[in-house]
């Protein structure tokens, strides 16, 4: 007896898994600007590492005699792969199948790679081009309205559990509409493409019928809508781009909350000063300057990879090395806003410091923070709500934090950029208290400068007073701040400072758990 023949019909079905939809489905997925989910994996993972699970998932068709005839593979794609030489899940829509449409298979496999994930402590990474659902359900069955919905489903289940254990990755490759753009905000990273892929609630059609909104799906979800609503932390130019930048993020974080974040050699040297960061801040308190500079200057050479650029621009969010080791850089723009804490940005900073926190990366805080925004607007959008959230993620965090007080630390909102025990350096530049100068002198003084001959120049004397007694100098004296620095020695400290915390990582381990927040 030999088994050759069903040995055979798997062979034969494996082949037709990979050539379904043949070369027209895949041309004309080019013609559209993207590739085709097995050309993703293989632009995404190192070279020959890719190890499909459940390549014969699908719908058969036989003969009367039970003879194959032709084979329809399921329109999701899931196996692990290497990154860089770290094992990953990866798991990717089949836009060439029924638009990727989720059926009953295609719902398991994606439940799948969420639990594998889990099971094996493996970073996840989602690869999405998909219309969601349809009305008739996973099965599509004509006459079936689609789930029955009596019990949380697995899927959501597994997805919190991956979000709090393993770093997860969504890219937004196409059209991503409903259950699909629920997974992919549900991560810790998430990208799109520019020109290629709307992010979709509903699409123009539910829309339309539902609220009477005529509209495209470029208007509704393409990446100048999404590229600064916070839906998606970054805009990638191509997919290639996109590789990119998923494999740089991930370069970043462990494997798993039970692993440290991995080091590498740094041909950069830790004493190196920059005379550049000797005058980069100006001298006039109104006068801006560029943040991300002075991130270039202190950190390992081209390690800085923000993330969330366009959304919150108030705040600026990113990883990079000092010395090798991977850190978290949260910084403030005065470009936008004056650098103030905005909820925009309140919201931004909580995600920041809380993936900092999962994955024991130390927080390296640059401080020129005004205060929380305020007006009308500033009201309306709750902005000391998320504030105060914000603040209490900072607050709970377990991780090493370190401050440099670069210009402004002014109001509540600057505790934001203080986790708890953090270490304290200061510029000479740096001034601080309850308010802004300008604000504070107009606050408290308003009486005296409208009765002044010259309130003009009552206010800027004022102002000039206040400005020295908010110096930094005094409250060194009176140990306020662990040390005044030369802002040329800052990456040297910031280096000291990482060697001397590395250790208390060593201890961290598993997920993080948080109160309730404001």
């Amino acid at each position: 007896m030999s088994w050759k023949e069903e040995v055979d019909g798997i062979l034969r079905r494996r082949e037709l898994a990979l050539s379904h939809g043949g070369k027209e489905a895949v041309e004309e997925q080019h013609a559209r600007g993207r590739l085709a989910v097995r050309e993703r994996i293989e632009g995404l993972i190192d070279r020959d590492s890719f190890h499909e699970h459940g390549q014969l998932a699908g719908q058969s068709e036989v003969d009367d005699q039970g003879n194959l005839i032709d084979f329809t593979p399921s329109n999701t794609v899931v196996g692990t792969g290497r990154i860089d030489g770290r094992r990953v899940v990866v798991c990717g829509d089949d836009f060439t199948i029924r638009g990727a449409a989720y059926s009953a298979v295609g719902l398991k496999k994606g439940q799948y790679a969420d639990q594998l994930s889990v099971q094996r402590r493996l970073p996840l990474v989602r690869l999405l081009d998909s219309g969601g659902a349809s009305i008739a359900g996973a099965r599509g069955t004509k006459g079936r309205s689609g789930y029955d919905m009596t019990a949380v489903s697995p899927m959501n289940l597994l997805c919190v559990d991956a979000l709090a254990q393993v770093p997860v990755v969504s890219a937004a490759l196409g059209p991503v509409a409903g259950f699909s753009a629920a997974r992919l905000v549900a991560s810790h990273f998430s990208v799109m493409t520019r020109d290629t892929s709307q992010i979709l609630t509903g699409g123009p059609v539910l829309v339309e019928r539902a609220i009477g909104q005529t509209t495209s799906k470029e208007d509704l979800g393409g990446s100048q809508v999404h590229g600064l609503s916070g839906v998606v932390d970054n805009v990638a130019d191509s997919e290639r781009d996109v590789w990119r930048q998923i494999r740089t993020f991930l370069s970043f974080l462990p494997g798993n909350v039970w692993e440290p974040p991995p080091v590498i050699e740094s041909s950069d040297p830790a004493n190196r000063q920059e005379e550049e960061l000797l005058s980069i801040i100006p001298e006039n308190r109104r006068r801006a300057y560029k943040v991300r500079r002075v991130i270039e200057l202190i950190v390992d050479h081209g390690s800085f990879f923000e993330k969330t650029t366009g959304y919150g621009r108030s705040q600026v969010t990113g990883f990079a090395r000092m010395n090798g080791h991977p850190v978290g850089i949260l910084a403030n723009d005065c470009y936008f806003d004056g650098g103030s804490m905005t909820a925009a940005a309140a919201q931004k900073v909580r995600r920041f410091v809380e993936l900092c926190d999962t994955f024991h990366l130390p927080v390296v805080s640059l401080v020129d923070q005004p205060g929380f925004m305020i007006g009308e607007a500033a009201e309306r959008a709750g902005t000391i709500r998320y504030g105060m959230e914000a603040m209490f993620a900072a607050t709970q965090t377990t991780v090493p934090w370190v401050a440099v007080l670069m210009r402004k630390a002014f109001g509540v909102a600057a505790g934001v950029h203080l986790g708890p025990g953090a270490t304290v350096f200061a510029w000479p530049s740096a001034e601080s208290g309850a308010l802004p100068v300008e604000g504070g002198v107009a606050l408290a003084y308003r009486r005296e400068i409208e009765t002044a001959d010259d309130p003009i120049a009552k206010r800027r004397l004022l102002e000039d007073e206040m400005s020295a007694a908010q110096s930094v100098f005094p409250r060194a004296e009176e140990f306020g701040v662990h040390d005044l620095i030369d802002p040329r020695e800052t990456r040297p400290a910031l280096c000291d400072w990482l060697e001397e915390v590395i250790p208390q990582l060593s201890a961290r381990s598993g997920p993080r758990r948080y109160t309730v927040r404001p």
